[in-house]
Formats: structure tokens, sequence, C-alpha cells
């Protein structure tokens, strides 16, 4: 029991650890990383180990692509992927920089490839006492009355330091003089403005000109310092000043407020009379060129009016020091500082910036792919410079807020098919919530990778093909054709004809052509041994996995008229058609003398056989049925008709380039008695022959009526067990009438197929092209797809006559 309750125990305190670990590797990764430099450092210093404050090891900082992301053609700083050093490019100048900013941080963007990831760098420049204070003149003239009373306070040029906080000027010294003392204002921005006030009455005649040395210091260490003379001239008279009616002038200006636009109107007075009682406006000698450039003042009514462009965007207020000076003798003058406060308008559109694109993307890819990284940035501020973005069409792709303010990501929402649309024009639009609001569109082009996701696919399933017997070994039999709708290797299909092995397998006398699929045969056919057969063709692509396909492809075999008719009666012993018939010299016309009997190989109009008399001794006596090949007589004989006559009998059949064979027949005529011995000697001889014929028909009868019957219930289990996918069948038909002929039926689709001999069935009709060998069957079956099967059969019915 303690052991076990030790366990549970250190199984808890692991799970602690494994939690503590995990939150301070989020924490660390989602930190920001923070450097401080110097301004006016080398070219060339170390800022920091992003590598080492990242965690990540050199290689994979190279291999991960690590780099800066920013668009300024001489940046600040570099990073060397060698090391994972942070380096100084070129000087920095925290004033060229930040200029009159108390904090100068530089933001850099860095990135990772591979997975993508995004970290920010943040380098403060320190700042250095590198410049002094500066006035703006080496010496500054002053003009002052006689009749001035003690504490007069005139306004003395201000020095300017570059340097920010605590470098910049802290404080005013005045060279120690009876009738002035020095009094610093504080006024906004840190700055600092030196007045001199008048203590103590001057006397013109006693001093005409006093020269005062004004020193400005900065609150370095060592501080640095600047100087001044400020020589004043003792004036008389006009002792009267011109004074503003308001304490405070402060106005409000829309940006963009056209040219001429009144933005307020200044008023002093002067007690004094005449010429030293009136008043001329005009800008206080501080005030900024520029700023004399945006804005007219009226030099007699004191009205302020815009003349250039007033941007939010620059400057969000304006600090104007006007002066009103009379016009006596010696002129007397009065500064007020007019305040401007600028109204922000919706007058800038979002700007959008891709800062990482993914080339390319896979079809197969997960629905929340990041395809690309854009920054979306608008000037204007408060509502108007609030941004929402998104993507104009309906596409498979949306976008995502990131972490970092005004970031997103363009990541996937369905799965993609390159085979639908290979690639996307996403327009991506930012919009502020402006009143009107601005909005900006950029397109980013996204190509969508193949991906092996599609098999190869044949034109036809299964492919049906007639060739004639004696085909061309040169050329191809037939092709096949495969489509891939992949790309590149992914639809590069090779072809292939799987072999069995098997020796009688006619897959192994073809060829095919791998690449477009021609089929060419190592031997030629022959009808008459093969009508048909059946192979498969293979086609697969060149993907990684490759994807395939095969085909059935059903081969017919057209006969040609290749086979010459061949004479089985009469045939002699030698093994030559000739033979010698008898027959009484009394018979009647119409007796048959004999039957020539013929085969040929060949089938249809091929295999159809005529029959014609090519020479006889007498045209009258004999007659040839051109069909059947009796011959018959044509009249009774008379005793001086010859005993012997001689026919030729031509067989041809009917082929397109028919072929022949010839026959002889010697008829000789004899006396009755003669041939009836003759035919009782025969009659005996048969009859001997016959009873041995008998018992062996009785033995292959029985024979044959079982191996029928086994062939009819195997024939039904194979019809049971049969697809209804297309197949080649044949039915054998006895058509034998004196011409050995045979017919072949099969079936292709929704039509039957006979090939005949010489007799045709009524109805049936010639297909064309079929070389008159083919004919179409009525189909008076159901409507089924099956074939039946029937064992190919030839059947050969001999006739023979009684001769004596």
């Amino acid at each position: 029991m303690e052991q076990s309750g030790r366990q549970a125990c250190v199984e808890r305190w692991r799970c602690v650890a494994y939690m503590v670990a995990l939150v301070m590797f989020w924490s660390e990764a989602a930190a920001q990383i923070r450097y401080s430099i110097s301004e006016e450092v080398k070219e060339g210093s170390v800022v920091g180990n992003i590598a080492k404050d990242l965690g990540i090891d050199r290689v994979t900082l190279k291999e991960r692509e690590y780099r800066i992301v920013g668009s300024s053609t001489e940046p600040l700083f570099h990073l060397n992927k060698d090391d994972g050093m942070l380096y100084v490019s070129r000087k920095v100048d925290r004033e060229e920089i930040c200029e009159r900013s108390n904090a100068c941080i530089i933001n850099l963007k860095t990135v990772l490839e591979n997975p993508l990831e995004i970290h920010y760098v943040a380098i403060e420049v320190l700042d250095v006492n590198d410049h002094s204070p500066v006035f703006p003149e080496k010496q500054k003239r002053l003009e002052i009355f006689e009749s001035t009373l003690p504490g007069a306070r005139f306004q003395l040029q201000t020095a300017r330091d570059p340097d920010g906080s605590q470098f910049s000027v802290q404080q005013y010294r005045l060279r120690h003089n009876d009738h002035f003392r020095l009094e610093v204002k504080e006024r906004g921005e840190d700055r600092k403005m030196p007045f001199l006030v008048l203590q103590k009455q001057l006397d013109r005649e006693a001093t005409r000109e006093h020269r005062l040395l004004l020193t400005a210091i900065d609150g370095g260490k060592p501080a640095r310092s600047g100087t001044i003379e400020i020589v004043i001239e003792v004036l008389d008279v006009n002792d009267n000043w011109p004074v503003f009616r308001q304490d405070v002038y402060s106005a409000v200006l829309n940006e963009n407020a056209a040219p001429g636009t009144l933005v307020i109107q200044v008023n002093a007075t002067d007690l004094d009379q005449g010429a030293n009682g009136e008043i001329v406006y005009s800008f206080g000698k501080e005030v900024d060129l520029n700023l004399q450039k945006q804005f007219y003042l009226d030099s007699k009514t004191g009205e302020i009016k815009v003349i250039g462009e007033v941007d939010f965007e620059e400057n969000q207020s304006y600090e104007i020091d006007i002066q009103a000076s009379d016009k006596g003798t010696v002129p007397l003058s009065t500064d007020k500082t007019v305040i401007i406060k600028v109204i922000d308008l919706n007058d800038n559109a979002p700007e959008i910036e891709v800062t990482s694109f993914s080339k390319s993307v896979p079809e197969d890819c997960r629905t929340g792919t990041t395809v690309a990284l854009i920054s979306v940035n608008d000037l204007d501020s408060g509502p108007n410079g609030k941004v929402s973005c998104f993507i104009g069409e309906d596409v498979p792709f949306t976008i995502s807020p990131s972490l970092q303010d005004n970031m997103y990501a363009i990541v996937t929402k369905s799965l993609l098919d390159r085979e639908e649309k290979s690639f996307y024009e996403l327009t991506v639009v930012a919009k502020d919530t402006g009143e009107p609001s601005l909005s900006s569109e950029k397109t980013i082009t996204v190509v969508v990778s193949d991906v092996n996701d599609n098999r190869p696919q044949f034109s036809l399933s299964p492919y049906t093909f007639y060739i004639s017997e004696n085909n061309d070994l040169a050329a191809p039999l037939f092709s096949v054709k495969a489509s891939d709708p992949d790309d590149s290797d992914n639809a590069h299909i090779v072809y292939h004809i799987p072999r069995d092995g098997g020796e009688g397998s006619v897959s192994l006398f073809l060829n095919i052509n791998s690449e477009n699929g021609e089929i060419m045969a190592l031997k030629s056919f022959d009808f008459e041994t093969l009508k048909t057969f059946q192979f498969q063709v293979v086609a697969t692509d060149s993907g990684a996995p490759s994807l395939s396909t095969n085909v059935t492809v059903n081969v017919f075999i057209l006969d040609q008229n290749d086979n010459a008719p061949v004479i089985l009666y009469p045939l002699s012993s030698n093994g030559s058609a000739e033979g010698v018939e008898e027959i009484p010299r009394n018979v009647n016309a119409g007796h048959l003398v004999t039957k020539v009997r013929a085969y040929d190989a060949d089938i249809g109009y091929n295999g159809w056989l005529l029959f014609s008399l090519q020479e006889l001794t007498d045209h009258s006596l004999f007659a040839l049925d051109r069909y059947t090949g009796q011959i018959r007589t044509l009249r009774s004989f008379t005793e001086t008709d010859e005993a012997e006559h001689k026919l030729v009998i031509l067989v041809k059949d009917n082929g397109n380039v028919s072929l022949s064979a010839t026959a002889t027949v010697i008829v000789k005529l004899v006396e009755p008695k003669e041939a009836f011995a003759a035919s009782d000697v025969k009659s005996a001889a048969k009859v001997d022959d016959d009873d041995n014929v008998t018992f062996y028909l009785m033995i292959t009868l029985g024979s044959v009526s079982v191996l029928f019957l086994i062939s009819i219930i195997v024939l039904i289990a194979m019809q049971c067990s049969k697809s209804t996918d297309y197949t080649s069948k044949y039915l054998q038909e006895t058509n034998y009438d004196g011409t050995l002929c045979h017919s072949i039926q099969y079936r292709s689709g929704d039509k039957r197929y006979m090939l005949v001999g010489p007799r045709m069935s009524i109805g049936s009709t010639i297909v064309p092209g079929s070389h008159a060998n083919t004919l179409v069957l009525p189909d008076r079956r159901r409507a089924s797809e099956e074939v039946r099967e029937t064992t190919i059969f030839k059947s050969i019915s001999v006739t023979n006559g009684s001769h004596k």
C-alpha cells in the first residue's frame, strides 16, 4: 500500500512538472524579444543572439529560412544565418529615426518557414549626448525704449538640441547684468522658452547698448552647451505695447480643409495714437517656414486662413506664434500663441501588404492550411482606422485574424480539387468603419498543385474489335486509349498486357506500344483455328504511388477466302477426285447418277459452294444441280448413245476472289442384268458391313446420349453462374445439303450475329462491313444480356445412293 501510494504521488508530481514546462514553453514562444543598443554604434556591432533567445539551433534556423520581413531598401539590421546573431548594418542615428520622441523603439518582424512562425523583435535605441545645443543665430538684436518699465519681458530665441529626454536643453544661463535677468518658461514637449526681463529701467544717455551672453546647457554628463550674443539697443518714445484681447486663442480645423478656409481671427489693441497705435500682425520669428506655407495671416485683419494641405496623419495640432506690432518709430510688439487642433477625417484607405506567401498549395492539403500572411494598416485613427478584412469571392479560402493586430492569415476552408480548378484569383478586401467607409483590394493568385488521385480511364470498357484473319504483322491491329485528368507525370500513362503464363494464352502473341496503346500481333491469326479471344490491357500512370486501371479487350476474327474447296466424293484410292459410276442403260429421265460432295473450311459466302459442269461429252444426257451437286439423267438412253461418258465438275466458292476444285466422274452404261449383279454383290458386301456397323452404331449412340445429357447439365450450371457482362458466344448449326456448310452465332450488346454458309435463315440481314459473312438475326428471346454458349461442331451428312 505504501509503495503504490508513493508511485501515485510521483506520477502526480510528474504531471505537474509537464504542465509547468508546457506553460513556460508557450509563454516563451509567445513573448517578444527585446534588445537595447546605443545610437552611433559601429557598423557590424552585435545586437543580440536571436537563435539562442528563440531556442533554435543554427542548422534549423538556416533550414527554415529565418529572415527579417521589411520593405526598407537600406535596413538598419541584418541577420547572419550561420551564427544566428543580429548585427547592425549601418549607422544608427536616434535623432534621424525617432525625432523628438522620448522612447525610440524599432520593431522588426521575423519569419520562420516550414511551418510558418512569426516572431517580433523590439530594439530600443538608447540616446547618447552627441549633440550640443545650437541657437538659430549667433547674435540677436533687441530694441528697447528707454521708457520701458521694469518687469518688461522679451522672448528670446530658443536653442535646439536634437538629443532627446535628459540630453535635451535643460537650462539657460545669462551672464550677470544689472538691468536684465533671465526667466525661463516651460512649454509643451519638454521645451523651455527663455525670456529677458527688464529689472531696472534703462537710461539711454548712460548706456546706449547692452551686450548679453545667453548660454543653453543640456543634461548630459559632461554637459554640452551653446551660446548666443544678445545685443540690446535702447530707444526712445513709443511706450505702449499692443495687447491681445484674449489670453488664449484656440481653434478646431477639419483635415483636408479647402484653401481659403478661415481658421481664426486674432485681435490686438494699442493705446498709442497715430502710427504708434496702428497694429500690424505677423508670424512670430520662430514659426517654421513649412507652417507658413500651410497658413496665411492677414497683416491688417489678423485672420488666419488655410493655404496648404492639412493632414491629420502628419500633424494632429499646430502651435502658431502670432506677433502684433505697432507702427511707431520704434515698433512695439506682443507675441501670442494660437493653438489649432486638427480633426481626423476618413481620408486614408487601408493598405494591404502580403508578408508571406506560398507559391503553390497541394490539392490534398487539410482544411485550415495557411496559404499566405497579410498585414493591413490604416493611417486614420479611431473608427476611421479600424479595419475588417475578407475575401470578396465564393472560394474555398477564408481569412483568419492573427494574434498580432492587423495581421491576417489566408487559410483553406474546404477541400481542393485541381481537376476542377487549378488556380484561384483571390481578391482580398480591407474595409474600415469610417463614415463613409473606405476600402482597398489586393489580388493574390493561388496555384493548386497536382496530387496523383485519379486513375487512368479507358475511352471504352470493354473494347470490341473485328480483325481479318491472315493479318499483316507489320501494321497495328488496333489501339486502346486511356486518359488521366491529373497533370504532368501523374497523367503520363504507360500500357502493358499482363501475361497469364499459359502456353496457349493468346496474350503471348500480342505486343502493345507502352506509349500510345497500339497493339500488334506477333503471328497471323487463322479463323479456322481461332475465331475469338479475350485479353486484358492495363494502363498505369507515372505518379508516386502509381495508379492503374485494366480493361477487357474482345477480339473477333473475320473469315477470309483462304481455303479452296476440298472434294470429298468421288475420291479414288490414290487420292485424286475421280470416280466411276455404272448405271443401267434402261433408266428413265431424272435418275440420280451420283452426288458430288465437297467441303470448304471457310464460312459464309467464302464457304458457299456452287457446282457446274466444266466438261461433258453429251449435254443432252446429264444435268448437274448447282447447289446440291446431284447428277441426274435428262432423258432415257438410246442404243446410239455411247457406253461411257466423262463428266468434269467444277466446284467453286463465292468469295470475292473465288477458289475452286474439279472432280471427274466416269459414267458407264451397262445392261440391266450386269447392273443388277453388280448391285447384288455390293448389297451382300454391304449387309456384312451393316451388321458390324449396327453394333458399333448402337454403342456410339448410347455414348453420345450420355455425353449429351452431361453437356446439358453442365451448360445449365454455367448459365446460372454467368454474369450479365458482355461475352462472345457461339452456336453452331448444321446445314448440310450436298455441301459441307456451317454457321456461327454470337451476341454483341443488343444484337445477334451469325456467320452462315450457303443456306440463310429467312428474315436475316447482312451487316455492312462484315465481308458478306455476318448476319444480324432478330432477337426473339427475352430482354436479357445472357448469351447461350453451345459447342461448335460440324456435321457432315453423306448420302450414298444405290448403285448397280
